[in-house]
């Protein structure tokens, strides 16, 4: 338990166990699941917990009521990592009223099969407010961010914004800290975490961005990660350039997924040519990285280059999966390079030219390059001539 403000408690818990978050994304420094407990002259329970951490959710939860009953549970995201904890509490509260999104009320059912809230809960949409007899909380829809039930609330008193899985980051608050001025990067986990939960849905960000700015937010409290007091232009400026799939930073990344180095060695050597034309480079290994991290970059960088080998007449899997990945994303608005390998029959450059033609706004950059086995002179300049060009 944490005193976030007089009438705001942080009642959530870490899970220091968990080692890949939706069974896919490695979390080394584990995982907050946030709930917090607002009280005013009525008592609000700010979301609940994975049911894998809800004993000492409930025994926080307790703590903080001191003796008081709830008034209301406000479900602000229906996902399991925080509604799983629901009839639990539900069942200790008899008189506990749930309140979220139609959307998110319609859900239930397939989540509890069990349990019958129907004479329980309080449906809530856009503009709605709840008086917790003196403390009000203003709801505002935000479908799509990343789930299509989902709100964000604010609490006009105390300029707190719960903000469901928004300006959310990876990793235990134990671990990291409870608020954002305590970070010494909230960005890193947090961008990580974005474009891989939220980065698909840019427009829906954007309009939530658009309600966000109309309120005097003080204080953000996500679902996720640490509760942000300070800098919060800071992160509301990352999260528009983030959703509207703007480059954070100048540069090139260079992926290369090789074989038995030979396209390793081009990409190297490309990434040296491109520095001494004044450009910032990272060279990342797409068959050793974690496909997360990859994602990560691809979003940050404005230019990216793909050197893959060729692989039993298609294109070498772990760089077919990194683009599959970009794909499920949306990425777009980038300037790509290509680089081919193939030892008898280069195809891994056509089949990468395919792949992102269904992406928006993506530039293909000329010429793409194909080498065979080792870069020979030749292949030199013709890397320093894809140097030249994605340089510009």
């Amino acid at each position: 338990m944490k005193q976030i403000s007089e009438n705001l408690l942080y009642i959530g818990v870490d899970d220091k166990t968990l080692d890949l978050f939706e069974s896919q994304y490695p979390i080394p420094e584990g995982m907050s699941y946030n709930s917090y407990l607002l009280s005013a002259g009525k008592t609000a329970i700010m979301d609940s917990v994975d049911s894998r951490c809800q004993d000492q959710w409930l025994s926080n939860l307790e703590e903080a009521l001191g003796g008081r009953t709830p008034d209301y549970l406000v479900v602000h995201h229906m996902e399991p990592d925080h509604s799983g904890s629901i009839a639990r509490v539900m069942e200790k509260y008899p008189s506990l009223v749930l309140v979220a999104s139609a959307k998110a009320l319609s859900m239930l059912g397939q989540f509890f099969p069990e349990a019958d809230f129907t004479s329980r809960t309080l449906a809530v949409k856009e503009g709605d407010v709840i008086d917790l007899d003196g403390r009000t909380l203003t709801f505002y829809g935000a479908p799509m961010v990343h789930w299509p039930e989902v709100m964000v609330s604010f609490d006009n008193a105390g300029g707190v914004l719960f903000s469901a899985d928004a300006f959310g980051k990876f990793g235990a608050l134990e671990l990291c800290g409870y608020f954002g001025e305590e970070e010494s990067d909230w960005a890193c986990e947090a961008r990580r975490y974005y474009f891989n939960i939220c980065g698909k849905y840019g427009t829906p960000v954007q309009t939530l961005l658009g309600k966000i700015k109309k309120l005097d937010v003080r204080v953000i409290a996500p679902l996720h990660g640490p509760v942000l007091r300070k800098a919060l232009e800071q992160y509301l400026e990352l999260y528009d350039i983030w959703s509207k799939y703007e480059a954070e930073k100048p540069g090139v990344l260079v992926c290369h997924a090789s074989i038995h180095g030979g396209t390793a060695q081009a990409a190297t050597a490309l990434a040296s040519m491109i520095e001494a034309c004044g450009q910032r480079v990272k060279v990342v290994d797409v068959a050793r990285m974690e496909v997360s991290e990859l994602i990560e970059d691809a979003f940050s960088y404005d230019k990216v280059v793909l050197a893959a080998a060729s692989y039993d007449g298609g294109l070498f899997p772990p760089m077919a999966n990194f683009i599959h990945h970009l794909q499920d994303k949306a990425w777009q608005k980038r300037r790509v390079g290509l680089v081919e390998n193939g030892s008898w029959a280069p195809c891994a450059g056509r089949i990468m030219r395919d792949l992102l033609s269904g992406l928006k706004n993506i530039d293909i950059v000329e010429p793409m390059v194909t080498i065979r086995s080792r870069a020979t002179a030749a292949d030199m300049a013709a890397l320093q001539a894809l140097a030249k060009e994605i340089s510009k």
